[in-house]
């Protein structure tokens, strides 16, 4: 039956349009429904045709980024689903004495741009190389690790904001950054970043890319699908830890199962469900508030029907 949804998006946008697209293959825990239609954006416009087909359709958009921080449940997600193609990639570097500024684009992945970043020269920056995502949902999630995150080097991001299908330009203290949080309008993607960094010696930054890599390696999951850190860390203290000395390494439910190389990432198997992760999530929530009086708080974003 067609799907007048999906025809006027075909119309209008020049990226790819996919109805009843699989959303497992879009996430890096492997697991979840359907998109009733995905679209992979390509340019400004394509961003304003699919928020005037949602308003015109009465349908919610969802947009994925590279999937790492996101689960989507078994039924899926009844709306569109938007992912940033290639157009929306891209770094420029304008170096001066005291360092950079660099401008990028929202579907650049973040190790990428950490080597980009260390081969110019600039320096702060290789903590990204341990985060699996790309730069739009890095500042959504204002995402870090080994002490450094977005907010450090945020000097403004661009915004296509669906309901108008204009661009907007937000300086990063506008945007409500805090820990794996922010406060942008639920209408607005991320098209590009403004980053400052400073000068720094670019064999010295490149080590510090080997070495985030070397303790990503040794010390998480990642030949495994996974989500990345299920939960954020409860202040002065860590979630892994808590989990851990709670018994819940080891724990599973269906084809989820706790990660025996880090308590705060959960890995899936092959046939294994949303469901099964969102009840091993809620399991591992009793576990640690029972031990320890401390209910953990997801860093996973949940999302469909």
């Amino acid at each position: 039956m067609a799907d007048a949804l999906v025809d006027q998006l075909r119309t209008a946008c020049t990226g790819d349009v996919r109805a009843d697209a699989s959303l497992a293959s879009r996430t890096t825990l492997r697991v979840g429904g359907h998109a009733r239609v995905l679209v992979e954006a390509e340019t400004d416009e394509d961003l304003a045709a699919v928020g005037a087909a949602a308003e015109r359709h009465g349908v919610a958009v969802l947009v994925l980024g590279r999937g790492s921080n996101t689960l989507v449940a078994d039924a899926g997600w009844p709306g569109i689903v938007v992912v940033l193609g290639r157009g929306l990639r891209g770094v420029e570097v304008d170096l001066d004495d005291d360092g950079g500024t660099v401008r990028v684009g929202a579907a650049e992945p973040m190790p990428a741009l950490a080597v980009r970043l260390a081969d110019a020269g600039l320096g702060g920056f290789a903590w990204a190389a341990g985060v699996p995502g790309a730069v739009g949902g890095a500042v959504v999630m204002n995402a870090g690790a080994h002490g450094g995150e977005m907010v450090d080097h945020l000097v403004e991001v661009d915004l296509v904001r669906l309901g108008s299908g204009t661009r907007e330009t937000w300086a990063a203290d506008l945007l409500g950054l805090g820990y794996r949080s922010s406060a942008l309008p639920s209408d607005a993607v991320v098209v590009e970043a403004t980053l400052r960094l400073p000068a720094a010696d670019a064999d010295v930054v490149r080590a510090e890319v080997r070495e985030v890599r070397d303790w990503r390696r040794a010390h998480q999951p990642i030949n495994e699908p996974n989500c990345g850190s299920v939960f954020t860390n409860p202040p002065g203290d860590s979630a892994g830890r808590l989990i851990d000395s709670a018994g819940g390494k080891g724990l599973s439910c269906g084809g989820a199962s706790v990660s025996p190389v880090h308590a705060n990432f959960i890995t899936t198997t092959p046939g294994a469900t949303a469901a099964d992760v969102i009840g091993l999530v809620q399991e591992l929530q009793d576990l640690v508030e029972r031990t320890h009086g401390v209910r953990l708080h997801p860093e996973v974003t949940v999302v469909g029907a």
